[in-house]
């Protein structure tokens, strides 16, 4: 795919004038850089306080794979609300086998979410932060559904809160969900369409796929 580096002086000078190794990073839609986890928070606070880049839109990660290193690569998107455009800044987790950022809290309360999620999907800790708990599976859930190789299907997992055993009769389920979050077909009743109407657990009634 063809991409190309789009970068501003103004923005390349702020963001070097922090990370002296900051480095272009290919891009299609906005100006882009990666920088080292250790310059994140001196970067992230001059776009913010010199820039104008005063809206943390999101935060999110990507694992490249068991295979590759780095591994975990986390992303933050940036918008002025005086210049109307967005940054992109990307950094790699210095460890494959126990990823960690700084946190973004101190400079946008709005990070925490965010960044829960990541340590909740991905695994990936942020220093600092001042209650990273997992925010969508329960806290003893031992996998982390977003990292490369785990099935849409689920995992098999025990079910750590009595009350909800009880409730559904179960305490081993697949999650996030049987069938998986992602395999939604399009068209026919809904019933036949909603991931969680099918049985596609492997340690149900199917064998795994091969």
């Amino acid at each position: 795919m063809l991409t190309r580096m789009t970068t501003d002086v103004d923005l390349a000078t702020a963001v070097n004038l922090q990370s002296p190794s900051a480095t272009p990073r290919a891009s299609l839609d906005c100006p882009a850089w990666n920088v080292l986890p250790a310059d994140v928070r001196a970067v992230l606070s001059r776009l913010r306080d010199t820039q104008g880049f005063d809206f943390l839109m999101d935060v999110t990660a990507v694992d490249w794979s068991a295979e590759k290193s780095p591994r975990f690569t986390v992303v933050w998107h940036l918008y002025s609300s005086t210049r109307h455009t967005y940054v992109r800044l990307a950094a790699d987790c210095a460890s494959n086998t126990e990823p960690a950022m700084p946190s973004a809290t101190g400079l946008w309360p709005g990070a925490n979410w965010h960044e829960r999620e990541i340590f909740d999907m991905f695994g990936i800790k942020f220093d600092d932060h001042p209650d990273l708990r997992r925010i969508l599976m329960w806290d003893a859930y031992p996998y982390f559904p977003l990292r490369k190789g785990f099935p849409l299907a689920g995992l098999p997992a025990e079910l750590s809160d009595p009350d909800i055993t009880a409730e559904t009769g179960t305490g081993l389920i697949s999650a996030p969900m049987a069938g998986g979050p992602f395999v939604a077909t399009p068209g026919g009743p809904m019933s036949e369409a909603e991931p969680r109407a099918k049985d596609e657990a492997w340690n149900e009634q199917r064998a795994k796929p091969v």
